[in-house]
């Protein structure tokens, strides 16, 4: 099935769904249509791990995007500390664009640093038993760079992250956060 392309026209309004992405789990987030309250939504386990298989959770990620009326997609891009890329990058671009492409839905990369941290912080507070951490731990990362988003929109009053197509030098990445 020829699927039109994604939008590439991020929505200023409307649900956004954020993105812890891993090659095992996948964190998953959701805001309200006005971009004010962000919860952890739930946490997938991808359906071929050892085979890359991101791609076999399509119906997956269609459901979701339905279901939740997501408008648009905020990805997690891991940077390092000095603002470089590494193959951990590479790889939630190829998931962003794929992702945006499946669901025919928007899609931004943001910065991802220290958002598991946060996350884990937030749990160790809730004193939450060892199996329930790590059963939320990657939702609540995606929580945690939802609201990152959304705060850095309003703060510079304007959409913050990056286009799926748009390189990223180290310099721009730091300035980011």
């Amino acid at each position: 099935m020829n699927l039109p392309p994604p939008l590439t026209e991020f929505p200023t309004s409307g649900r956004i769904a954020s993105v812890d992405y891993g090659t095992v789990r996948i964190g998953i987030a959701i805001c309200d249509p006005d971009w004010i309250l962000a919860s952890p939504l739930q946490v997938h386990a991808v359906t071929q791990p050892d085979a890359g298989g991101y791609e076999m959770d399509e119906e997956y990620f269609r459901h979701l995007a339905r279901e939740e009326r997501v408008a648009a997609w905020v990805v997690g891009l891991p940077i390092h500390c000095d603002g470089g890329e590494s193959d951990k990058s590479v790889d939630a671009r190829k998931f962003a664009n794929w992702l945006s492409h499946t669901t025919h839905l928007p899609a931004r990369l943001f910065d991802e640093r220290f958002t598991t941290v946060a996350a884990n912080q937030r749990i160790r507070q809730s004193k939450t038993t060892r199996k329930k951490t790590k059963q939320r731990v990657d939702a609540i990362a995606a929580q945690v760079l939802l609201e990152s988003f959304i705060e850095a929109c309003r703060y510079r009053g304007e959409l913050a992250g990056h286009a799926l197509d748009e390189t990223i030098s180290g310099e721009s990445l730091a300035d980011e956060s």
